[in-house]
């Protein structure tokens, strides 16, 4: 038996010696350990690159979309078309949408329309008497209305787009495999025309 022998001859320090000098296999055992890690850092890395130039694209594209947009002229589904191109390539398969919400002036940007807010809540209700700045009827919580709006008014314009990453990290939670990326831009449109006047009807809740 080898164990006996080589207690008998002292040879087991020898043999201990030879042992831990032996590196026959620590090269595939050291890349087993850290191929993982590396494949998932690179894969992280190149994520993060695709997001930030995608970002970087997508703002660029709106802000472009959202001057051309406050022109008389302007065709706005061929400019949201226009920033879908852009992006198109880098957000392969990507659901893209968009909004226009118009303003009269940019103190109006996300301000509820005026009410008399009686019961001090925060919100019209309880026949609570207001006034129907945009002309639609009911309060409205943001006074902005949808589309490009006329001459002078303020349009926020943003761009969405939900994608899933072409580098997507392995093993990680579920909301990694898609992500959602929005562009704002804000702009005035040209006075090209005497700008509409607020309405101001009353109303109650």
């Amino acid at each position: 038996m080898i164990l006996p022998h080589l207690l008998s001859t002292g040879r087991l320090a020898r043999f201990g010696g030879r042992l831990r000098r032996d590196r026959q296999g620590v090269t595939a055992i050291e890349f087993t350990l850290i191929a993982p890690v590396f494949l998932m850092l690179v894969m992280g890395v190149f994520d993060l690159g695709q997001m930030g130039y995608g970002l970087a694209v997508l703002n660029g594209a709106v802000q472009k979309a959202a001057r051309d947009s406050s022109l008389e002229t302007a065709n706005t589904a061929a400019l949201d078309n226009a920033v879908k191109g852009q992006i198109n390539s880098i957000f392969p398969g990507g659901i893209f949408s968009s909004t226009r919400t118009s303003y009269n002036d940019f103190v109006d940007i996300g301000r509820p329309e005026r009410w008399n807010d009686a019961n001090s809540d925060g919100t019209c209700n309880n026949g609570e008497s207001y006034v129907d700045e945009n002309s639609n009827g009911q309060w409205d919580a943001d006074i902005g209305s949808d589309g490009n709006g006329g001459a002078s008014d303020v349009v926020v314009y943003r761009f969405t787009v939900k994608y899933k990453p072409v580098f997507a990290v392995p093993f990680m939670p579920s909301q990694w495999s898609q992500r959602t990326l929005t562009a704002t831009a804000i702009r005035k449109n040209q006075p090209f025309a005497s700008q509409g006047a607020m309405g101001s009807a009353a109303g109650a809740c």
